[in-house]
């Protein structure tokens, strides 16, 4: 299988995280890449670097007015007497309908969701040579290649189109759906992360060209709080186009893997050609989250019960933090995959 990454990746390293009401460390950080490389090259992956591709496949699905923001926002921001060293939102307005400032802290609030989202000197440059490594991900699979793991970092799936969150900035599973789509192929978004794809939800939710799937800890008392929830089924022509599979927190591996054949079952009864999984790793049991308790043998097994679709796949990396476990669960998933 081949891995895709760029050294760029490692020049967004965000210092401002806060949970509860207290500032901490981001959870975040470069050092994921360090032990996802391991953990991809301990499967076997061969890794190369991403082509580049442009914008385009970024713009069709971000706005113009949002990758401006993204582009520029760290250089406005150092403009500012007295501004932090990162960019981090203190005002939100009450609706996405609601007046769009000049000011860049007013834009800020207007395009980060939370302060999870932090934007550095080399945020851009990451997050653009993230999402590339996603496309070149996809130009695989359009190409024939039966799966590919894209090291996406910082990962994509609480973006939406014009907003920002969750350690997320660009979508890049569902720029890598897109890219598929437009190559003439039938893809699925199949997200298990311990989070909700809430931003990849919000990009295809009134589509009908796009299935998203997700699985991950009921969002009641878990983020994004918001969305996530059974009853999101999509919106006009996206109705029954979207699926939300909320567990109950701690929930273990045969109990996912029964929900994970639903989830499945959806996905081949859209007819897909091609599936997009949102690998998040931080469903393991020791993950610093602890919203759910995968084993590293289940994630093996999940990746063994993806496989089975017999579809083409790319793995696009999103969460999975700071733990011993961490390369290991990526072996584990990707070797499950390709042994099935």
């Amino acid at each position: 299988m081949k891995a895709i990454f760029d050294d760029r990746q490692w020049h967004h390293d965000p210092k401002h995280f806060m949970a509860n009401g207290k500032v901490l460390p981001s959870p975040e950080q470069p050092e994921r890449i360090t032990r996802l490389h391991h953990g991809a090259e301990a499967a076997g992956c061969e890794f190369i670097a991403p082509k580049d591709a442009g914008l385009g496949p970024i713009a069709a699905l971000h706005s113009p007015e949002y990758v401006s923001f993204l582009q520029n926002i760290y250089t406005r921001w150092q403009r500012i007497e007295g501004a932090g060293e990162e960019v981090i939102p203190n005002i939100h307005p009450a609706n996405r309908s609601d007046n769009y400032p000049k000011s860049a802290v007013g834009q800020a609030g207007y395009h980060q969701a939370d302060t999870a989202c932090p934007i550095g000197q080399g945020t851009w440059e990451a997050a653009y040579w993230s999402a590339q490594s996603a496309v070149t991900g996809a130009d695989l699979l359009a190409d024939g290649a039966r799966a590919g793991y894209a090291l996406c970092r910082p990962p994509g799936h609480h973006a939406y189109g014009d907003l920002a969150g969750g350690f997320c900035f660009l979508n890049n599973a569902g720029i890598a759906a897109e890219r598929l789509r437009a190559k003439g192929l039938r893809a699925a978004i199949l997200d298990v992360d311990v989070h909700h794809g809430n931003g990849t939800q919000g990009i295809f939710y009134d589509r009908d060209d796009v299935l998203t799937v997700s699985i991950h800890a009921d969002p009641a008392r878990f983020y994004p709080f918001f969305w996530g929830h059974a009853t999101e089924r999509g919106a006009g022509r996206g109705i029954g186009y979207n699926l939300n599979l909320p567990l109950a927190r701690g929930t273990g591996d045969d109990a996912y893997l029964k929900v994970l054949d639903t989830a499945l079952e959806r996905v081949a009864a859209f007819g897909a050609d091609v599936v997009v999984v949102a690998l998040g790793l931080d469903a393991y049991e020791g993950d610093p989250f602890k919203g759910l308790a995968i084993t590293t043998p289940g994630f093996g097994r999940i990746g063994a019960a993806i496989a089975g679709l017999g579809l083409p796949t790319l793995f696009v990396q999103e969460g999975g933090y700071l733990c011993a476990e961490l390369g290991e669960n990526l072996t584990s998933t990707l070797t499950g995959f390709e042994g099935a």
